[in-house]
């Protein structure tokens, strides 16, 4: 079985990495500060490197360095011998959301990052702060701040705090970028959708950050802080266009996200009690070609003590595949693609392949992804990605220790968090068509 790349675009999904803390507490009430309804609302997503100006290729390979980064973060994130919380730069985040904060709004944007909790932005007066598109957001000029004391159970679910005049915060990074201020209660405005009494880190103290036109962070995870636990949002998904689409990407909170296609199939999201940040899937299988590859069962579970799992994550670029797992793939695309490999210098992708100057007869192996219950498709131009003219790579690459889920690979799907149910749904379509 093959898939025509006759309509394939070039396809360069731009991701990268953001604030990866090591700590999360699981979610749970919050009866001091959580709001007591359900929100639902939807912003729009933009990626950081949109409107700069850079070439195909220097935006890929910017996305491949941050990739790699975030890889190592979350490695050291899972290490648990290890003591420090990212060796990343923890800035340059792949979607940005546009939101505003404050009475009266302050409009800024901030990374998505479904791998991270905290929500952060950068507060004035600034002892230390980096460049950002919008002016900085100044508690004093809102009428709806207010510190949160240390006894919230907002302050009690960070990794590192201080209690001096209020909760204090801290979060040191591996490459040496960090963030420090204080816990604060805001109101906060989505799109047209205002949302009283969100918990938030205030940094008057942030370096080694910068260079994403963002202004700090959304947090998706699974724990306290995070904004669907903060909402109390039963769910969330998002729809990620590609590059060349002049369509926007969307975020959804709440009721909202209800599957808006007939081909959904859904799987289970599977919890780490050692690391609850992120979401896991059970991947059982990989067929190329049409055929299962049979690789061995085990090879993705997540292990009693934390290690292993396969995480979803919306800051990974391509999916990583433990090594074993990603030789078999690579063996079985290469014989079947018919498609002499390339030999050139290095393009950042590791199985690449030399295209004929007319592409309409090239054909590529297809691609399924065998998840628990769940078989997903994927489109040629979500796993075969043309880097230069006359190139094209395989979107994938091996890891040593851990798989991951990148956001090359969901594209133009909506994918949607079921977290009152624990599942996740995948549904094609053509991501930012209704907008």
């Amino acid at each position: 079985m093959a898939t025509s790349l006759h309509s394939l675009f070039l396809v360069l999904i731009i991701a990268g990495i953001s604030i990866v803390p090591t700590y999360s507490t699981s979610r749970g009430a919050l009866p001091d500060h959580r709001t007591t309804t359900n929100t639902t609302f939807q912003v729009n997503l933009q990626r950081v490197d949109s409107g700069k100006n850079f070439t195909k290729f220097e935006l890929l390979q910017r996305a491949l360095e941050r990739s790699n980064r975030r890889l190592d973060a979350i490695r050291a994130m899972l290490d648990s011998t290890s003591n420090i919380d990212s060796p990343v730069n923890s800035g340059n985040g792949e979607f940005l959301m546009n939101l505003a904060i404050g009475t009266p709004p302050e409009s800024f944007a901030a990374i998505m990052d479904t791998g991270s909790n905290l929500i952060w932005t950068q507060c004035e007066p600034c002892l230390q702060c980096f460049s950002q598109p919008n002016p900085i957001y100044n508690p004093q000029d809102s009428s709806s701040f207010s510190q949160l004391p240390c006894s919230s159970q907002l302050c009690q679910a960070l990794r590192s705090s201080t209690c001096s005049n209020g909760c204090q915060y801290s979060y040191s990074y591996g490459d040496g970028s960090s963030t420090q201020g204080y816990m604060g209660s805001e109101t906060f405005t989505f799109e047209s959708t205002s949302v009283p009494n969100i918990g938030f880190g205030c940094g008057e103290n942030n370096s080694g950050f910068g260079g994403s036109n963002g202004a700090g962070l959304v947090g998706m995870g699974r724990g306290l802080l995070s904004l669907p636990s903060q909402v109390n949002a039963n769910q969330f998904s998002y729809c990620l266009t590609s590059v060349g689409s002049t369509a926007t990407s969307t975020l959804q909170i709440g009721s909202l996200s209800a599957p808006s296609g007939g081909s959904t199939v859904t799987t289970p999201l599977i919890q780490n009690p050692q690391k609850p940040t992120f979401y896991y899937l059970g991947l059982n299988d990989i067929s190329v070609g049409g055929s299962p590859l049979n690789i061995p069962q085990g090879t993705f579970e997540l292990n009693d003590d934390g290690t292993g799992g396969f995480i979803i994550d919306s800051g990974t670029t391509r999916t990583h595949l433990i090594n074993s797992a990603y030789s078999t793939v690579k063996q079985a695309f290469t014989s079947q693609a018919n498609l002499p490999p390339y030999t050139g210098p290095s393009v950042g992708f590791d199985s690449c392949f030399q295209l004929p100057s007319d592409t309409s007869n090239v054909q590529v192996p297809s691609i399924v992804m065998h998840f628990n219950g769940a078989d997903v498709s994927l489109p040629a131009e979500n796993y075969f990605v043309e880097v230069n003219p006359g190139v094209a790579c395989l979107a994938m690459e091996g890891a040593q220790d851990m798989s991951i889920y990148g956001n090359i690979q969901q594209q133009n799907f909506e994918i949607l968090y079921d977290l009152s149910n624990d599942v996740l749904s995948f549904t094609p379509t053509q991501c930012g068509s209704s907008s």
